[in-house]
C-alpha cells in the first residue's frame, strides 16, 4: 500500500482499536480529544499520543503520503468526535522534522536555477504555522527513509557496481507509483545519493542515477547517457517483443479454430500472418541481444570497453544504427496491426508451412506402432480438438523443409465425418 487512497478508513480504525486498548474509554478519549492549553508539559503526552499513532499507522501500512483532512475526519472519528488537537499535532511534527511537504523538497528535474528560486520564494512566502488542514497530501519522514533505503538495496540486489543508471519508469515501478517516486528522487536528490537524468535525442528519455555505495554519487558523464539511452531501448524493444508474443498467441488461437472447423482456407490467412509475426520477432529479438551486448559492455566498466575494442564513437554510432532499426521495425508493426501484407511471402512458402502444420497434427496423432490407423471414431468432439490443440501447441514455424511421410488421419465429430489428410513424399 503506497498511498492513503488505498487504504480504507475503516480498516485503519479497526487497526487502530486494536492497538490503543482504551480507544473505546469515554473519559480516556475527552481528554485525548480536547485543544491544547497551558504549557507544554500539560498537554505533551497527549501530543506523543497521537504522534506515535500517527507513525504506527503510516508504518504499519506503508503510507509514504498521507491526508491530514483524512486522517481527522476519517481515522480518527469517534462517533463523529475527531480530535481538536490534531491542527496542533500536526504542526509540532513538521516543526520537529516528523513529517514534511512535497514543496519543502527540491525538484531535481528542475534547473539549478529554477531550485535556487523555489527555495528562496518558500523562505519569503513559508507561513510560520502552515495550514495542514488545506495540503492535499504530506510525507511521513520516517517511512520516506525506510522506503528510499528499500529502493537503493533493491537496485543494488541487480547491479555489481558502485551506482547504477535506471529509466524513470523502472524507478517508478520500483517506488510504487509516479507520485512516491517522485518524493523519493527529492529525498535521494537532497542527501547527494541520486540525480535525474534526461536525453533529449530523436526521444525525450527520462532516468536516476542512483548510488549504491556509502559514499557520495559520482558525478554524471557522458556514458551515462549513453547507458541511459540504450537502457531505455532495451525496454522499448522488450515491450514490442511482448506485443508480438500476444498476437502471435491470437492468431494461433484463431489457427486452431479454424483447423477444428475444417476451414483450411481460413486457416491458411492465418498461417500467412504466423510467418509475418514471426519474422518480426526474430528482428526484434535480434535487435534487443545487440542493444543488451552494449549496454553490458558499457556498464561493466571502461576495462571491459577497451578488451572489447568499443570506443565512445562507436556506442554512439552503434546507438544511431539501433535507433533506425528500431523505426525500421516500427513500421514493419504498423503493417501488421493494418491488413496483413503478403508481399514478401511467396505462396508456395506458406503452402509449405501449412502442409507442416498437417503433418505436425498428423504426426501428434499417431500411436506408437506404425502398422496401424489412428481412428478416433468413438471419442468425443472434445477430445479431438484437445488433440488437435496440443499438436499446434508444440509447432514451430521454421524456413527447414519438413518430412513428408504419407500419413492417414481419421477425425470422427458427433456426425462421423472422416478427413483424410495424405502427404506423399517428393
Amino acid at each position: 500500500m503506497d498511498s492513503i487512497s488505498n487504504v480504507n478508513g475503516a480498516i485503519v480504525r479497526d487497526f487502530i482499536a486494536k492497538e490503543v486498548a482504551d480507544w473505546d474509554d469515554d473519559v480516556i478519549a475527552v481528554a485525548r480529544f480536547k485543544a491544547f492549553s497551558g504549557q507544554r508539559c500539560d498537554w505533551e503526552p497527549s501530543f506523543l499520543f497521537w504522534k506515535q499513532l500517527i507513525i504506527k499507522i503510516a508504518t504499519h501500512f506503508r503510507l509514504l503520503l498521507i491526508q491530514p483532512s483524512q486522517v481527522k475526519n476519517d481515522w480518527f472519528n469517534r462517533g463523529g468526535l475527531t480530535p481538536l488537537c490534531l491542527d496542533n499535532v500536526l504542526s509540532l511534527m513538521y516543526n520537529e522534522g516528523d513529517i514534511t511537504r512535497t514543496v519543502d523538497l527540491a525538484d531535481p528535474s528542475s534547473g539549478r536555477f529554477s531550485q535556487l528560486v523555489r527555495r528562496v520564494s518558500n523562505l519569503i512566502t513559508r507561513p510560520a504555522t502552515p495550514d495542514f488542514m488545506a495540503e492535499q497530501r504530506v510525507i511521513v519522514t520516517a517511512v520516506l527513509k525506510d522506503k528510499a533505503a528499500g529502493v537503493v538495496k533493491h537496485l543494488s540486489e541487480s547491479h555489481w557496481n558502485p551506482s547504477c543508471v535506471v529509466t524513470m519508469k523502472k524507478f517508478q515501478d520500483i517506488c510504487g507509483g509516479q507520485e512516491e517516486a517522485s518524493v523519493i528522487l527529492r529525498y535521494l536528490s537532497g542527501c547527494r545519493t541520486a540525480q535525474y537524468l534526461s536525453v533529449n535525442k530523436k526521444d525525450f528519455v527520462e532516468g536516476v542515477k542512483v548510488s549504491l555505495s556509502a559514499g557520495a554519487l559520482s558525478s554524471i558523464t557522458n556514458l551515462d547517457y549513453d547507458v541511459l539511452h540504450l537502457i531505455w531501448t532495451t525496454e522499448k524493444l522488450q515491450q514490442q517483443l511482448d506485443v508480438t508474443d500476444r498476437r502471435y498467441e491470437l492468431l494461433r488461437k484463431s489457427a486452431l479454430a479454424s483447423l477444428q472447423s475444417g476451414n483450411k482456407k481460413l486457416a491458411l490467412s492465418y498461417a500467412r500472418e504466423l510467418k509475418l509475426v514471426t519474422h518480426s520477432r526474430e528482428k526484434c529479438s535480434s535487435l534487443l541481444s545487440r542493444v543488451e551486448e552494449v549496454a553490458e559492455a558499457i556498464q561493466i566498466g571502461a576495462r571491459a570497453i577497451k578488451e572489447n575494442k568499443i570506443s565512445v564513437e562507436d556506442v554512439d554510432l552503434c546507438l544511431r544504427d539501433i535507433q533506425e532499426s528500431i523505426d525500421s521495425h516500427k513500421e514493419i508493426e504498423k503493417i501488421l496491426e493494418q491488413t496483413p501484407s503478403y508481399v514478401d511471402i511467396e505462396d508456395e512458402d506458406i503452402e509449405e508451412e501449412f502442409k507442416k502444420l498437417e503433418l505436425t497434427v498428423g504426426k501428434e496423432a499417431q500411436v506408437p506402432t506404425p502398422e496401424k490407423t489412428i481412428n478416433t471414431e468413438g471419442r468425443t468432439g472434445s477430445e479431438a480438438a484437445d488433440l488437435i490443440s496440443d499438436a499446434f501447441s508444440n509447432l514451430k514455424l521454421s524456413d527447414h523443409p519438413a518430412e513428408k511421410p504419407g500419413i492417414t488421419l481419421a477425425v470422427s465429430d458427433g456426425d462421423k465425418i472422416t478427413k483424410k489428410l495424405e502427404m506423399e513424399a517428393v
